[in-house]
């Protein structure tokens, strides 16, 4: 396939087979938490936590890897956390238990994610970042595909029985480890001897970077305040009156859409320009959520994760390509590792807030709160300078 090396093909398998076990459980993490005593309140601050984890262990990780020039060890053992925490998941009920265990997945996501980025940058051009960005994200949503149909098919059989879905979720995340080993850093000249690299240094970045690269993250991060976590589009599809089949059935809609379309909205992006298909992915996003507001049949919720779908196709990988795109080669893994790192304090805000305006005034107000700033956030993306 035109533009898409080896190497991207590899990286992408791996995040497919990861991917599969992380998604044969989201759609059923709000389920099983709800099973074992956690309160809609407690599901918005593990989730906002975890992913905070995430995302400070990113910026950390990413300018380490740019600063030895190394990036598959980071890679590697990223995606091996991520696989032995699933069945650590299933081993006991207590929230401390759950916290950590959420923590060690989330960190082993940051420990790779700023490295492995970096990869799929070095093996693109300024002209093709939409595309390859694009089709690592739609390899890597079939995961989200294959993920939720073995965990519907599994519960259709054992209904309720989530705890054997954590332990079977090992074996394509040990896939994924497996793929990674076919990987080795490009011959580069690899930084030797004591490195002094302070968990929070990559924070410095901020004021070495160049003037769009910080209006652009300040944009995608006012927008991640009102993003929070799409367990909260599954709580909703649920207290709506979907079964735990619907709602996994909803959820693999949804992935299919994004999957389908986001290596084609990539190669889109590339011609017309990342910032105005990014532009496009908001909109929609606020007419998801101003739907979500009052849907309360079926056939709402497929129509608003069909647009979901699209969403999120026009903004993961786009949004990752324009950083990278911005950025000094020398410094991918650190601008993206940096971006991530402050979306997710934020994305800990987010789904907190979500979680707490869910609680106090109801699932209506909370989805309109986001529909209604993501459209200033609009208006702010749209007065950067550039066609991106």
């Amino acid at each position: 396939m035109k533009g898409i090396s080896r190497t991207v093909w590899i990286l992408s398998l791996v995040s497919l087979f990861t991917d599969t076990a992380s998604e044969m459980l989201y759609p059923v993490m709000p389920l099983y938490l709800k099973s074992i005593g956690f309160s809609i309140l407690l599901i918005g601050v593990l989730e906002g936590f975890a992913e905070a984890i995430a995302g400070l262990s990113k910026g950390y990780f990413g300018k380490l890897s740019d600063t030895i020039n190394r990036r598959m060890p980071f890679v590697q053992w990223g995606y091996f956390l991520s696989a032995i925490s699933k069945p650590m998941m299933a081993a006991f009920v207590t929230p401390v238990w759950i916290f950590f265990v959420r923590t060690i997945d989330r960190f082993g996501k940051g420990l790779r994610t700023g490295a492995r980025d970096a990869v799929l940058s070095d093996e693109a051009t300024p002209a093709t970042k939409g595309t390859v960005f694009g089709f690592h994200r739609s390899m890597d949503t079939i995961g989200a595909v294959l993920g939720p149909v073995a965990a519907l098919i599994y519960l259709y059989r054992y209904p309720g029985d989530y705890k054997m879905l954590f332990i079977l979720a090992l074996v394509p995340g040990l896939l994924a480890v497996a793929c990674s080993f076919l990987l080795k850093d490009k011959f580069r000249v690899v930084r030797t001897g004591a490195v002094n690299v302070r968990f929070f240094s990559f924070f410095k970045y901020w004021n070495q970077s160049a003037e769009i690269y910080r209006r652009l993250v300040v944009g995608l991060l006012i927008f991640t305040l009102v993003n929070s976590s799409d367990v909260f589009l599954l709580l909703k599809a649920k207290q709506a009156g979907l079964n735990d089949s619907q709602v996994l059935m909803v959820y693999i809609f949804y992935n299919l859409i994004y999957a389908a379309f986001a290596f084609p909205v990539g190669v889109v992006a590339d011609k017309v320009g990342l910032k105005k298909i990014f532009l496009f992915g908001l909109v929609l996003f606020i007419m998801v959520y101003t739907g979500m507001a009052f849907a309360s049949l079926p056939v709402h919720f497929y129509i608003l994760f069909f647009l979901y779908g699209l969403y999120a196709s026009a903004t993961e990988g786009v949004s990752k390509a324009w950083i990278s795109n911005i950025s000094q080669a020398k410094d991918t893994a650190t601008a993206i590792g940096s971006y991530a790192a402050f979306q997710s304090i934020v994305t800990m805000l987010a789904s907190s807030l979500a979680g707490l305006t869910w609680y106090l005034f109801g699932p209506g107000a909370s989805f309109l709160l986001s529909a209604a700033i993501a459209a200033v956030v609009v208006v702010y993306i749209s007065s950067i300078p550039g066609k991106a």
